[in-house]
């Protein structure tokens, strides 16, 4: 399975801070925003990653990930000219997914999923022709793509930014799909904004019953970082979880570490490239010395 990460956009929302980066480099606390749509790619076994983004940002993400190799990854960039939907990524990597299943995570979001990654692996690898996507429980689930099931638990539609939901389940930023995913996004004609919905692509695949959606159960989180509150809110999360277990969220190092991506030697490569006195340094230290089962 390969994996894209969509990071373009303007960030408007997040103006003036945008204004000369890229909101996906933007701090989420202790880490770049883009760290955390990453480590979710990883924990989910990828390592071969497309990273979509504008073209004033893609040399700066491009300057802090190269090609991946010091992470056992491997990645390459397109350009996006301009912000024509999340589903053009697919047309965009289209030569990059090839016959492969495919793994998309926008940029903005943020998963907490920790000791059901394995089950969620899983599930989502069950069956190569079925597209999947995530489910979560929402208080405002007009501002998403909204979900509604049968009293079976099976889907039966999708409505983007309905005025009245049928449900509180919102499609999260997260989706897998099938090697023909880029056919049917090539398919899709542009809405009243002018971009290719995923939410139009997502009913493709419902309508010929090959749509899978997992909710997101009690404990998980997701967080859209892509507001001056939600970025805020975010950075405290991430700060709230690893000072109270002393365990850092979407540390990328510590999960190619434990995945197998790396081994002790490039681990140890890693860690003497820091200066001394660096406190992430002194946590992958501890990473390399300890052994924990949490990825």
């Amino acid at each position: 399975m390969k994996g894209i990460i969509l990071a373009g956009g303007t960030g408007s929302r997040l103006y003036p801070s945008t204004l000369c980066t890229s909101k996906q480099l933007l701090p989420v606390y202790d880490k770049p925003m883009i760290y955390y749509p990453l480590s979710v790619l990883m924990l989910f076994g990828i390592s071969e990653i497309l990273i979509i983004s504008t073209p004033e940002d893609t040399p700066n993400i491009k300057r802090l990930f190269g090609s991946g190799e010091k992470l056992g990854l491997k990645f390459s960039y397109i350009v996006q000219e301009a912000p024509r939907g999340i589903a053009e990524a697919f047309i965009l990597g289209k030569d990059f997914i090839g016959d492969d299943k495919v793994c998309m995570i926008l940029g903005d979001n943020i998963f907490y999923i920790q000791s059901q990654m394995k089950t969620y692996r899983a599930m989502v690898n069950e069956d190569n022709d079925m597209a999947t996507v995530f489910g979560y429980h929402v208080s405002d689930p007009e501002r998403f793509g909204v979900i509604e099931f049968d009293d079976n638990k099976q889907v039966i539609s999708i409505e983007e930014k309905p005025k009245c939901p049928k449900s509180n389940y919102a499609v999260t930023g997260l989706y897998f799909y099938p090697s023909d995913v880029a056919q049917k996004a090539s398919s899709l004609k542009p809405s009243k904004r002018g971009e290719l919905e995923i939410t139009d692509l997502n009913k493709l695949y419902l309508s010929e019953g090959r749509l899978n959606v997992i909710p997101l159960k009690r404990g998980n989180a997701w967080l859209d970082a892509g507001t001056p509150d939600s970025l805020m809110e975010s950075s405290q999360f991430v700060q709230i979880i690893e000072q109270r277990q002393g365990l850092k969220l979407a540390c990328i190092e510590e999960i190619a570490y434990r995945q197998g991506f790396i081994d002790k030697t490039q681990m140890e490569k890693i860690i003497n490239g820091l200066k001394d006195g660096v406190a992430y340094k002194e946590y992958l230290q501890k990473v390399y010395e300890e052994k924990h089962d949490l990825y």
